[in-house]
């Protein structure tokens, strides 16, 4: 069995860990509604950009541009002066395709309470020079809960994938 180290150094693949990212931001009275609730169309722009980080890093030197984002439920909202965290890593690698999970928390610094606003999945695509999709290191799993997710990320590739087939039509 080939270990993650022996895996890097051959470039066949990178973990989980040497990509994943977190975020965090004070959100600001421009984000948000007169009423103080930050806007969903900020939040989901710095989801995409957190995820956009992770697929670069695992990627590497590689154009990566969002190809989807599964539905978005705000489970809680997000006020002004909350702290946006965004904790992001890569689920599922398919060739050209990787899917993160961006887990979405708002802090009450006041409080300093933490509370889970919700969790998007996003797909991003490697993309050559010209524009065509390139191959992207495998993801070497380390543990069972990878394992786990990287099955889940595949179902949920597999759907995405006959969603868009029936779309076509």
């Amino acid at each position: 069995m080939t270990d993650a180290t022996e895996l890097q150094n051959n470039k066949l693949g990178k973990t989980v860990r040497e990509s994943e990212a977190e975020t965090t931001l004070v959100m600001l009275p421009s984000d948000a509604n007169p009423l103080g609730n930050v806007f969903g169309g900020i939040i989901l722009k710095h989801v995409d950009l957190t995820a956009g980080l992770v697929a670069k890093r695992h990627a590497g030197h590689a154009n990566i541009v969002t190809a989807s984002m599964d539905s978005m439920t705000f489970l809680k909202p997000v006020y002004i002066g909350n702290a946006l965290i965004l904790k992001a890593r890569i689920n599922y690698v398919k060739r050209s395709s990787m899917e993160v999970q961006v887990d979405i928390e708002a802090e009450d610094l006041n409080k300093s309470q933490k509370v889970h606003t919700g969790t998007a999945y996003v797909t991003l695509v490697a993309l050559d020079e010209k524009g065509k999709p390139i191959e992207v290191p495998k993801l070497v799993l380390q543990n069972k809960e990878e394992q786990d997710r990287y099955l889940e990320g595949e179902n949920r590739m597999e759907m995405r994938l006959r969603n868009r087939k029936k779309k076509k039509g």
